[in-house]
């Protein structure tokens, strides 16, 4: 039984597309790469062989990631989401106590985290202790430092 995990339309047409191109492209090359280096001689000595064997493998194990990850994968209706409390999608501006820095994070599937774009994945450390919270309430998050507190300042959509 696969994992159920939420995506945006976009984060899963994403999903769909490297897929796709894993399937329809990479793979063709991979069997060509064993082809090529079959056709260099023994095989028992061969490490363009070995190596392009290796390379199909980890292909075959992503591909059946990304299958197993689209069996469970459903769609987020974000029209139908409570937007007093931070979930899936939301938009939610914080707080440090201990700095008093401001941070804005969109809450995400771990497929769509980006950190660098300010999208944090819900079964992340932060995005765990984010989920469920409403404005003016505190996050304690745990890391390995100890608990950082953050202010719930606002969540959007």
């Amino acid at each position: 039984m696969s994992k159920v995990s939420y995506y945006t339309a976009e984060g899963l047409k994403k999903l769909r597309a490297e897929l796709k191109q894993l399937k329809d492209v990479e793979r063709v090359k991979a069997s060509k790469d064993i082809a090529e280096a079959r056709d260099k001689g023994d095989l028992s000595e061969n490490a363009e062989y070995d190596a392009a064997k290796e390379a199909q493998g980890m292909l075959e194990m992503r591909i059946a990631k990304l299958d197993e990850a689209l069996a469970g994968a459903r769609v987020i209706d974000e029209s139908q989401m409570d937007v007093s409390k931070a979930l899936v999608l939301s938009k939610v501006k914080i707080k440090n106590q201990t700095n008093g820095m401001e941070m804005l994070y969109t809450l995400v599937a771990d497929g769509e985290a980006d950190l660098a774009s300010g999208k944090l994945s819900v079964n992340s450390p932060i995005g765990k202790g984010l989920l469920g919270k409403s404005v003016g309430e505190v996050a304690e998050i745990s890391v390995p430092s100890g608990i950082i507190k953050f202010d719930i300042i606002e969540i959007t959509r």
